[in-house]
């Protein structure tokens, strides 16, 4: 025979003690808590129209910086506590020295400042049926096709010969011209590109983008007379000649600023979401703490989108600079496992964007594990392609830790990983930081259209990625 089951209640009882449900942000959040959400986002706006590119980026970070008291590592006093590191202008290093020595370990919380875009090739200005073009080489993962019939504006800096540096804006202000890819008409892309693949369709020796067309006033049979005009135009304004371009970082990005996104404003829309979004969380994180028990780490590295290689990224050894630099500070004899000590004692973040899930491709999600928007900052325990490949694969009592201090803090967090298990899937620096010893986990922001040059964040999840990050180094003392 059959026993009596439950009542209602205490079913609902049992299921709140013991399942996990996710919930919308919006409908956790006090109303005092919605208006920091939405003041957040606008803050976080204004950073992204500051910071389009990595030197943008590094520069805007180390500018406020100064505001909360950080002070350059190199002219920093004895009692200095708020210390800063700048490198290559690309990438940089906010730290607060703890009560408790350095060698008991830091948290850590990194992230990267570079993002997807187009750079000028090395000789990149050439003529053609009196047109100037700039040729491009793209950086990053980017599907080409969303790169074409869209404003671009061109950011970086000119080396000349003699050292100088010269700074180049245009296409921001609205009194700016702006620039664009151009793209076959559909009357006339049948063969070229309708049967073709995507990633076909759209080559990146097509990726010229359009920089002037009137000719140079001179005799009828001068050649490239739509150049030389463009020549001289950067000459005049910026004191350029051609083979300036050659030491040159100059950077086509998406023109215009970051928007708000629907009716109700509940997104923001812009460029470099991937990943000024966990930067920026981390920065203000950061930035608002005292003096805690533990050293706090804030990373702002380069190169994440094509590897981390390079001097200025993740593989480089900025971090063990810094730590080193703290180490001596703290006048703690220094042994040959000095330095891999205070690493492996240490706690971090690898702050990275995942993918939130959207409802007109589910074939490539799986919903129950992989990131909702509205739904809070997503803990992604292992990246990696496929099975797990380059991934770093978070320890089970790190993450029961760092569960236990966002619960405290009230932070509203979600778990997933990155797509369906055979479609792909991606990396971070966490293994970088893995690497030197320390626990570390990947938590970020949802986003969709995601390396796009309009990515689309919910306000709620990118306020939760601040919260979630200020509790890891506020409260990561529990």
């Amino acid at each position: 025979m059959k026993g009596k089951g439950l009542s209602r209640e205490e079913y609902k009882k049992l299921e709140k003690r013991l399942a996990r449900k996710r919930r919308h942000v919006w409908s956790q959040l006090t109303d005092e808590g919605r208006k920091d959400a939405l003041k957040y986002a606008d803050d976080y706006k204004k950073f992204l129209d500051r910071a389009k590119t990595e030197r943008e980026a590094s520069e805007a970070i180390m500018e406020a910086s100064d505001g909360y008291g950080f002070v350059p590592f190199d002219r920093a006093g004895e009692d200095a506590h708020r210390l800063m590191w700048g490198f290559k202008g690309k990438m940089c290093a906010l730290v607060v020295v703890g009560r408790r020595p350095i060698t008991e370990g830091a948290l850590i919380i990194a992230s990267h400042i570079d993002a997807p875009r187009l750079d000028l090739k090395q000789n990149p200005l050439y003529e053609d049926l009196d047109m100037a073009y700039l040729k491009t080489h793209y950086y990053g993962g980017i599907k080409k096709f969303q790169w074409l019939t869209r404003p671009l504006a061109l950011h970086g800096v000119a080396i000349k010969e003699d050292g100088r540096a010269v700074s180049i804006n245009i296409g921001e202000d609205p009194l700016d011209p702006v620039f664009t890819i151009n793209d076959i008409l559909p009357h006339l892309a049948y063969k070229v590109q309708a049967d073709k693949k995507i990633s076909e369709a759209v080559t990146g020796e097509k990726l010229n983008v359009i920089f002037g067309g009137i000719p140079l006033a001179g005799p009828d049979d001068m050649k490239e007379s739509v150049k030389l005009s463009i020549l001289n135009l950067l000459n005049e304004r910026y004191g350029l000649v051609e083979e300036d371009l050659v030491s040159a970082e100059l950077e086509f990005v998406p023109a215009g600023p970051a928007r708000d996104v629907g009716l109700d404003r509940a997104f923001v829309g812009a460029y470099g979401h991937d990943d000024r979004a966990c930067a920026y969380a981390s920065f203000m994180a950061i930035a608002q703490q005292k003096r805690p028990d533990n050293t706090l780490i804030a990373l702002f590295l380069d190169k994440e989108e094509i590897g981390s290689d390079g001097n200025t990224g993740a593989k480089s050894r900025l971090l063990e600079a810094v730590m080193y630099g703290l180490v001596r500070r703290s006048k703690v004899s220094l042994e040959t496992d000095t330095l891999l000590g205070a690493f492996m004692r240490s706690k971090a973040i690898s702050g990275d964007v995942t993918a939130g899930v959207d409802p007109d491709y589910l074939e490539v999600h799986e919903k129950r594990n992989d990131a909702l928007m509205g739904y809070g900052i997503c803990l992604t325990k292992y990246t990696g392609s496929r099975g797990k490949v380059g991934a770093n694969d978070a320890h089970a009592e790190y993450m029961g830790w760092i569960r236990g201090v966002w619960n405290s803090a009230g932070v509203i967090w979600q778990a997933g990983e990155l797509g369906k298990v055979d479609e792909g899937g991606g990396g971070t620096v966490a293994k970088y930081l893995a690497e030197q010893g320390m626990d570390v986990v990947d938590a970020g922001t949802p986003l969709l259209s995601m390396h796009s040059p309009f990515e689309v964040a919910h306000k709620a999840d990118l306020y939760m990625t601040y919260r979630a990050y200020r509790a890891f180094y506020g409260e990561g003392k529990k």
